[in-house]
Formats: C-alpha cells, sequence, structure tokens
C-alpha cells in the first residue's frame, strides 16, 4: 500500500509538472490580446507629428507591456497619401497600422488621391494638439505683431512654411491667420514640407522667415531655445511657452490639430477588435499618459466606430474650409 501511494505522488507531480493546466493566471489573456507582427507605417518623413506619435505610442505600448516588437517604417510622400495608397490596398491585413492625422483629410483632396480614409479601418483618434508659430532664435521677430506688420506689408517676401501639403494643418492654421488679419490666402507664400523635420532645418536655416508647426514636434528645440514660440493657435496657452494665443493677439481664431490610427479595410472582425482594444489599453495606461503630459498633447480618445463618425465630420469640414479659401 504504502509503494502504490509512493507511486501516486510521483505521478500527480508528473502530471503538475508535464501538462499545461487548464486554468490560465491571466498572462495567457495578455498574450492573446497581443499583435504578434505589428507594424505601423508614418506616412511622412522622420521627425514629423505622425512620426513622433507613432514612435512614442509604440514605446509606452512596449514599456506597459502591452505588445513587443512592434516595427515602426516611414512611407512618405503626397501629404501621406503615398501611405494611404499602401494600407488601403493591404486589405485584409490585421497586422498593419498607419499614425496619421488631420493632414491626411485635407492632402487626399489637393493631391487627388484616388483613395480616401472612407476606404480605410478607423482604429482610435488619440490626440488633440494646438498649433505654434515659430521662429528661429536670432530672428528679427520677438513678438507676433511684428511679425504680422511686415507679413501683412509685404506677403510675398514673407514666407512661411509648414509640415504638410496644402489641405493639411500646417497650411490651414496660417491660410486662417492669413485670412484674419486681411490677406488673402492667394496672397501668401506658402512653404510646404513633408514633415515636421524637413521644416525644422528650414526655419533654423532662415529659408522662411516663420513655420507653422505642432508643439510637440518642436517641444525640445524650444526648451533648448533654438526655436521662440510668437503665438499659440489653442484655446489656452501652453505651460512653460511664453507666447500669447491667437485670440489674445486679437484674431478670431482657434485651431487645434489631432492624430489617429487607421488600419486596412475587409479585416476580420477579430483583428479589429484586437486592433481597437490594443489602442484602448494604449490610452488607459500610465505610461501613454506621461507621453501625452510630456508632448504637450491634449487627451481626446475615441475608439472605432466612434472615430470613424469623426472622420466623416473631419471630411466635411476640411472641405468647407478649402472651399471658402479658395483651395478646392
Amino acid at each position: 500500500m504504502r509503494l502504490r501511494s509512493a507511486l501516486s505522488v510521483v505521478a500527480s507531480l508528473l502530471l503538475v509538472l508535464l501538462v499545461p493546466p487548464l486554468v490560465s493566471t491571466g498572462s495567457g489573456d495578455e498574450t492573446e490580446q497581443q499583435i504578434r507582427g505589428l507594424r505601423m507605417l508614418v506616412p511622412n518623413s522622420p521627425g514629423g507629428g505622425y512620426d513622433i506619435t507613432a514612435r512614442t505610442a509604440v514605446k509606452a505600448m512596449e514599456d506597459a507591456k502591452l505588445n513587443g516588437n512592434v516595427e515602426v517604417f516611414n512611407l512618405p510622400g503626397a501629404g501621406g497619401t503615398v501611405g494611404l495608397g499602401r494600407v488601403v490596398g493591404e486589405r485584409g491585413n490585421g497586422k498593419l497600422a498607419m499614425s496619421m492625422g488631420l493632414g491626411v483629410v485635407g492632402s487626399v483632396y489637393t493631391n487627388h488621391s484616388p483613395v480616401s480614409l472612407q476606404d480605410t479601418t478607423p482604429v482610435a483618434k488619440l490626440v488633440e494638439e494646438p498649433e505654434v508659430v515659430v521662429v528661429a532664435k536670432d530672428s528679427p521677430y520677438r513678438t507676433f505683431d511684428q511679425l504680422v506688420s511686415d507679413w501683412k506689408r509685404d506677403p510675398g517676401q514673407t514666407p512661411v512654411g509648414g509640415g504638410s501639403s496644402p489641405g493639411g494643418p500646417d497650411h490651414l492654421a496660417p491660410m486662417l491667420i492669413a485670412k484674419a488679419i486681411g490677406l488673402s490666402p492667394k496672397q501668401v507664400n506658402y512653404v510646404p514640407f513633408d514633415g515636421g523635420g524637413e521644416l525644422l532645418a528650414s526655419v533654423l536655416g532662415g529659408k522662411v522667415d516663420f513655420g507653422v508647426s505642432g508643439i510637440g514636434e518642436y517641444r525640445d528645440q524650444i526648451e533648448a531655445g533654438e526655436l521662440r514660440v510668437l503665438a499659440v493657435t489653442g484655446p489656452d496657452r501652453l505651460p512653460g511657452v511664453d507666447a500669447p494665443t491667437l485670440r489674445e493677439a486679437g484674431l478670431d481664431v482657434l485651431f487645434t490639430n489631432w492624430r489617429g490610427i487607421v488600419a486596412p479595410p475587409d479585416l476580420s472582425e477579430v483583428d479589429r477588435a484586437k486592433l481597437v482594444g490594443l489602442f484602448t489599453r494604449l490610452n488607459d495606461s500610465p505610461e501613454w499618459q506621461e507621453a501625452m503630459r510630456r508632448n504637450g498633447w491634449t487627451p481626446a480618445f475615441q475608439p472605432g466606430p466612434e472615430f470613424g463618425g469623426f472622420l466623416e465630420q473631419e471630411n466635411d469640414r476640411v472641405v468647407s474650409v478649402l472651399e471658402e479659401l479658395g483651395l478646392a
């Protein structure tokens, strides 16, 4: 009997060691939620807003153990519509997502893209942020009023640069400012760049008199004193930035940019739910909350279908603004 009992104990131990448990401790659920081989497409050059948002999101995702080994790659061109075409062409691919924003909405029209954001699967709207009017540290412009004075006097000789093609936020913001100070959009000498990285070099090099871009793209250069902020397009002043809002400067202009994530069309319900779930958990993570605070981004989370409805509204709004400005 003793031998039989001993053998029974040994057999039970072997079952515990060799047979996987039927009840998960929770880590199995986390593994199921992860998307192996996920790639994040950035439709503009390194250093731009979509690029910074994508890489910041991926780092927060990995730090929070939400997903591992996410590849970020750039496919710039035509204001983001080259990347958009790639995403739409990857029908059914649940392992691809694209960082995008307001700029792509306008670029679809100004670049006569054969595909639009309505052809994609909306995953999540992530953040909003104001635009900033910036000059190099050695610029003669110390205040926004000084810049406006020269711009009104000779708009053709006061070039403004933006990190988006016509129809994007860096283009729409200065056009709305120009209209508010009495200039026609056709008078504005707007110089487009493919992302904030290219724009930065031109502002610092004096190739444009001033630039308009998102605060998150230039936070480091502003804090280092390489760039001076003359005005903020959002409703409030920015912490740590000594510059008025456009409304404080006397202009009836309020403008904010936003960024989000879309995926290819025709996803399975399982793949769509995994992507939406991943970015929902990212939004709830302390790592992402800290990243938003650090970059000066305003939380603006909208998941899946809710984001899809927002995209339809933005599409109508941008078309209306472009037509009002005579640009569509």
